[in-house]
């Protein structure tokens, strides 16, 4: 039988994280494929005598869910057909490499500014850095830790106190600056892409925050893009080179979308059940294609 890895973190255990692994190891059997999920420290792959270490099993491809970046270089180093491969998840894990390498391709983003980070100890924030961040954003702003899923490391700063504070907090952690975008508080869209398609969307809102996650007590309902937010995102996923990926739209002025962030790992099981689209059928599928139909 066809067999795959499905790579997921060690220590990362909330159940919509693991419900992707399951999800797609179902739907892979489905198509005639058999999958062994498996812990990232239980591959122990090492560098010996100049060369990455054997996988025990020889698999056709893997699935990978988790974010290390070193492990996704010595699967790749091997041979091994990754799915998201290892640029396109360090493309969309650091936040300000996102924006950077989209920059200049025509995809709307809010105004950035990254965040000058400090390998001293005692430091504190620059006053001028401040004053530019100020100019260049205006208030509110949005700040971000360039690492981070779930809605977390996000901040709403209304004023230059919280904004000192926020940038000393932040100052030795990788972290970006982004203009805030009114017109979408509380509110975005998700947008599902597998193989440069999109198959699955959903307005995502909350009563009480202005991020909007399901995971932070946001709601989703079915939301149906039209054909230029379906181009946005199937252009953004390409150049970024990624074969499965969940993509956030704010909702702009004139009912223009902005880019908020691309998820390369985005969990599907919210909107598998705010859509009834069986996003794991959709990714196995290209999977699938991709390594046994081509």
């Amino acid at each position: 039988m066809k067999k795959g890895l499905i790579l997921i973190n060690a220590y990362y255990t909330i159940p919509s994280y693991l419900n992707q692994a399951t999800r797609l190891k179902e739907e892979l059997f489905k198509l005639g494929v058999s999958c062994d999920v498996v812990k990232s420290d239980a591959l122990t792959l090492a560098i010996a005598g100049g060369n990455v270490t054997a996988l025990a099993d020889d698999y056709s491809f893997c699935i990978y869910l988790d974010k290390d970046k070193y492990l996704s270089m010595m699967l790749e180093k091997l041979g091994l057909r990754l799915f998201n491969s290892h640029a396109a998840v360090c493309a969309c894990d650091d936040k300000m490499t996102t924006v950077i390498l989209l920059a200049g391709s025509g995809i709307p983003m809010p105004d950035t500014v990254a965040g000058p980070l400090c390998f001293l100890k005692d430091e504190t924030v620059k006053e001028d850095f401040l004053d530019r961040v100020e100019r260049q954003l205006g208030y509110p702003l949005i700040a971000k830790e360039s690492f981070g899923s779930l809605g977390k490391g996000v901040y709403k700063i209304d004023d230059r106190d919280k904004l000192r504070r926020i940038s000393q907090k932040l100052m030795r952690v990788p972290h970006l600056f982004q203009k805030y975008v009114a017109t979408s508080y509380g509110k975005d869209v998700r947008v599902t892409v597998v193989g440069g398609k999109v198959v699955a969307a959903m307005k995502r809102e909350s009563d009480g925050d202005f991020r909007s996650n399901l995971e932070l007590g946001g709601k989703g309902t079915p939301f149906f893009p039209d054909e230029k937010l379906k181009a946005l995102s199937a252009k953004t996923a390409s150049l970024l080179g990624l074969d499965y990926c969940g993509i956030d739209w704010l909702f702009g002025e004139n009912g223009d979308f902005v880019l908020c962030e691309v998820n390369s790992n985005a969990f599907f099981g919210g909107i598998e059940k705010v859509t009834g689209v069986n996003v794991a059928k959709a990714y196995a599928r290209h999977v699938v294609t991709e390594i046994y139909a081509k």
